[in-house]
């Protein structure tokens, strides 16, 4: 089998590299750059055309790159939500693209693709948060081109030595094959096996949004913390009224001067409230006794109808000709 796919991608390598990197980028956990390596191999000794595998992987990117672009500016954050739902690791899925949002704006498109989970985000994050289209096609098209370069380029440079290892596989026949399906499974699972861990240790009682409102009517007043990134409240800059702003590294600051005994509801807009657990969890570790996550988080409260209130738009961002809306 495994002599089989080798002679598959000197074949048809430049139409196996467009749909392997195209379903690499689409968000399927199926990594392009083994191909993408064996085809600068191939391509070291005249079997396909370096220039053309370069080209069918930028463009793949591309592809991909555009239609998540698309689905961020159309749908803000509830596409940013519906990856984080679907990915193996939705705790750091997006919190980890903001921070770099936040830090390199739309440059994040030039090392995306070097950055595992990043690939995925950051065209629909650009897209959300205004990246007019030919900056978007320019950053992406660059930041592909040196991702798919770098390891066409490496395949090219070692050929020799990937020959050997391509004469082993396909010497090695259908047992390579299968070796390399069950490496794969076992890499799915064992992020499986994180995502849940990490949800079991985060388990603790939240309050309902119906609860939250009650006691906020009854005069109990308990203090409503948003744990959300700055980029994230940029995404999306519905509050809660009278909401505390913090995040996971300052909510503990932000909170000093709260007497250890006053009621504590925290939220945020991601996937099972992990954000607002693990917040919820470091106050309890500070000695905050009566903390509880908000079930379902900012979005549970929008749609239950409860009051909402907008932040006012980020001067810095509205400054950065990188983020302007397309006329």
């Amino acid at each position: 089998m495994a002599h089989e796919i080798i002679a598959l991608i000197a074949q048809y390598g430049l139409l196996v590299v467009f749909l392997n990197v195209l379903v690499e980028q689409a968000g399927v956990p199926v990594p392009a750059v083994p191909t993408l390596v064996v085809a600068g191999a191939l391509a070291a000794t005249d079997r396909l055309p370096v220039s053309g595998v370069v080209l069918a992987a930028v463009l793949a990117c591309l592809v991909g790159d555009l239609a998540w672009y698309a689905a961020g500016r159309r749908f803000g954050s509830g596409v940013m939500r519906t990856i984080c739902r679907i990915s193996l690791s939705p705790d750091s899925c997006v919190k980890q693209s903001e921070l770099r949002f936040q830090r390199w704006r739309g440059r994040v498109l030039l090392i995306a693709k070097f950055v595992p989970g990043l690939s995925t985000v950051a065209p629909p994050l650009v897209g959300a948060m205004g990246l007019r289209l030919p900056t978007f096609l320019l950053l992406d098209g660059l930041g592909s081109l040196l991702w798919a370069g770098l390891a066409v380029g490496l395949g090219y440079a070692f050929a020799a030595q990937i020959d050997v290892v391509l004469a082993t596989l396909a010497s090695a026949g259908t047992f390579a094959f299968e070796l390399l399906l069950v490496l794969l499974a076992l890499y799915i699972a064992v992020k499986w096996w994180q995502r849940r861990r990490l949800l079991l240790a985060l388990r603790m009682a939240r309050i309902t949004v119906d609860e939250l409102n009650q006691a906020i009517a009854g005069g109990r007043s308990p203090i409503v913390v948003d744990v959300r990134s700055q980029p994230a409240r940029l995404l999306d800059s519905r509050v809660i009224p009278g909401a505390l702003l913090a995040d996971l590294d300052s909510v503990g600051r932000t909170l000093q001067d709260i007497p250890p005994d006053r009621e504590l509801v925290i939220y945020c807009s991601c996937p099972n409230e992990v954000s607002a657990a693990k917040a919820a969890k470091l106050l309890m570790a500070l000695g905050y006794r009566r903390v509880r996550p908000l079930l379902g988080g900012l979005d549970a409260w929008d749609s239950a109808g409860y009051a909402i209130e907008r932040l006012p738009s980020d001067p810095a961002a509205d400054g950065d000709d990188s983020l302007h809306l397309t006329a």
